[in-house]
Order: structure tokens, then sequence, then C-alpha cells
């Protein structure tokens, strides 16, 4: 008689938990038969208040002690990372470890391009044993997820994932692509006197910037020790203008 790998029973053993939890809560969640199966496992839809959201997800989904680390756990990213990063959908990566206490969750597509942006190969995905997913706390999960689909949604997620931040919902957020195809970003909080640049050039580390500081020559454009060209420091110029009212303070 064949026999059935016991790496089989703890992978369906995982979907199964994911599965389950995830349909214990009323969301959605299509598994992608094993034929098809090119680095996720489960197509999960959102639901609230019963009824279906515009919000989808897949998962990865991982069992037993082979990725398991001394702090959690490392999903290996193998040939996909390019699907990972810059699919259609967000990719998680979904630990099961009964012995450490259950389910543990990433977001593979936020660690991949932050890894882009950092100029480096993620060769896998950090699993934090902070990041519990259980009864508890998934209405949490489920809330930042649509959070993040919706940025998403406004072409901003990205860059938010590129610098390792979060966008607030009602941050001003203005992405700009250069001649070179060189991606910079204008964000502006509510009420701060300054704005935020977010620059490909600067390995997307955020760096405070006010409308003063920003000069046109007589050699070249810069804002502060940002050098800039011509058509960056005329489109910043706008976004400074366009946000002014946003700077304002709020009125006590």
């Amino acid at each position: 008689m064949p026999k059935v790998p016991e790496s089989r029973r703890i992978g369906r053993i995982a979907v199964n938990e994911v599965r389950g939890l995830l349909e214990r809560h009323g969301h959605i969640v299509q598994e992608i038969d094993g034929v098809n199966d090119h680095g996720e496992d489960l197509h999960v839809t959102f639901v609230r208040s019963g009824q279906r959201t515009e919000d989808s997800v897949v998962m990865q989904v991982k069992g037993g002690v082979s990725t398991r680390t001394r702090r959690g756990h490392r999903v290996p990213v193998g040939d996909h990372g390019d699907n990972w990063r810059d699919g259609s959908l967000p990719v998680l990566c979904v630990v099961h470890d009964c012995e450490r206490g259950g389910l543990f969750w990433a977001n593979a597509t936020r660690q991949l391009r932050r890894a882009r942006a950092l100029r480096k190969t993620a060769k896998s995905i950090v699993v934090s044993r902070e990041s519990v997913l259980n009864d508890a706390s998934l209405d949490t999960f489920v809330q930042d997820m649509r959070h993040y689909l919706a940025r998403e949604r406004e072409g901003v997620g990205r860059w938010a994932d590129m610098a390792d931040i979060e966008f607030a919902p009602d941050d001003i957020v203005k992405p700009f692509e250069n001649e070179h195809f060189e991606p910079m970003v204008f964000w502006q909080r509510k009420g701060e006197p300054f704005a935020t640049l977010l620059h490909h050039d600067l390995d997307w580390q955020p760096v405070p910037i006010q409308e003063d500081m920003l000069r046109f020559g007589p050699l070249f454009p810069a804002i502060g020790d940002v050098i800039l060209n011509d058509a960056e420091a005329h489109w910043l110029s706008a976004c400074f203008k366009a946000s002014a009212w946003w700077r304002r303070p709020d009125p006590a």
C-alpha cells in the first residue's frame, strides 16, 4: 500500500486550522487545489456584518516545526518572490505550530517590498511569535488588513510598505516618478507643521521637510541636503501649496 507522507498530514492540519478559524467568524475561504498551488493555499474574502466585502487576500500556510526559529518562524520564499511582492492580492504567510500555541502570521508582500526598497533579496518571510492569529485577535487582524487593502486601492500601500511606515486614513500622500522612473512620495499629516519626503535614493527613510527648505538654484534644485531635478522641485512646490491648509493647527 502507498504510504502517505507525514508532511501531507501536517500540512492538511495547518490548512484546516486556518480555514476553521476564518470560517468560524463568517469569512469566505476558498482552498486552492494542489494542482494550481503555486505558493498560495487559500483565497480569503473578508465578511462584515454578514455582507461580503471587497477585500481579499491569499495565504501560504505552513505546519510543523520545519520553519521554526528561536524567535518565531521563517517561511522560505523560493521562487515565489516576484509574485508575492507584485501580485494583484497581498500574500500572507501563516504558520501552524501547536506546541507554541497555534497560528502565527506575517505579511509577505510587505516584507518583500521593504527588502526591495533596501536593495536586498529576502530569502524567507519572518513570522514573529508575537503575531498570533486566534479567536481573540482575529477581529483586529481583519480590521488591519482591510485598512491595508484600502491603501492598496488608493495606490499608496506600496510606498508605506517600502518605507515600513503606516499612513493614517486622513494623511495626504502624493507619489511622483521622475524621468528615470525613480519614485518619491510627499506625505503630510494633519496639523503637523512639516511634511515628510520618502525618496528612492534615500532608501525610503522618512525625511522631514518644510517649504522654506526648497531652493531652485543656482546650480541645481534641492530641499535641505536632498538634491533634486527641476521636475521634482516643481512637483514638491506644488505639493506644499496644495497641502498648506492641512498643516494648519486645529483650532483650540
